[in-house]
């Protein structure tokens, strides 16, 4: 957990680290997703961003429950954000397992309030 998110999300989808031209257009598609996972009631209470490679996984999030959920969620998010696919088929797979992703999200999120 104590990778860079925007090292591990580069290399999910084969960008090697060293490689920092599209640092910025990933750093956008990052902040976007956490947004969403925000809305989802994941991260910190008063959201999250990054600016960098600096911050970590931790830093976001310390639910072991949650994180190869979340980490998955991110990836699959920003890589249809970053470089969709032209084929409608792998498109639409990609957003089945995101739509499942968020529910599982919600309902582990959900479960640890009413634990909590």
């Amino acid at each position: 957990m104590n990778e860079s998110i925007l090292t591990s999300i580069k290399k999910l989808i084969g960008i090697t680290e060293d490689n920092t031209d599209f640092d910025m257009d990933i750093i956008i598609h990052i902040n976007s997703v956490f947004v969403i996972l925000h809305q989802l009631g994941v991260g910190p209470d008063d959201g999250f961003s990054i600016s960098d490679s600096n911050k970590v996984w931790s830093d976001y999030i310390d639910n072991n429950k949650l994180f190869n959920t979340v980490k998955s969620y991110m990836y699959l998010k920003v890589k249809l954000l970053f470089d969709p696919p032209t084929n409608s088929s792998v498109r639409e797979a990609n957003n089945n397992m995101l739509d499942e992703l968020e529910w599982r999200i919600n309902l582990q999120h959900e479960s640890s309030e009413s634990e909590g």
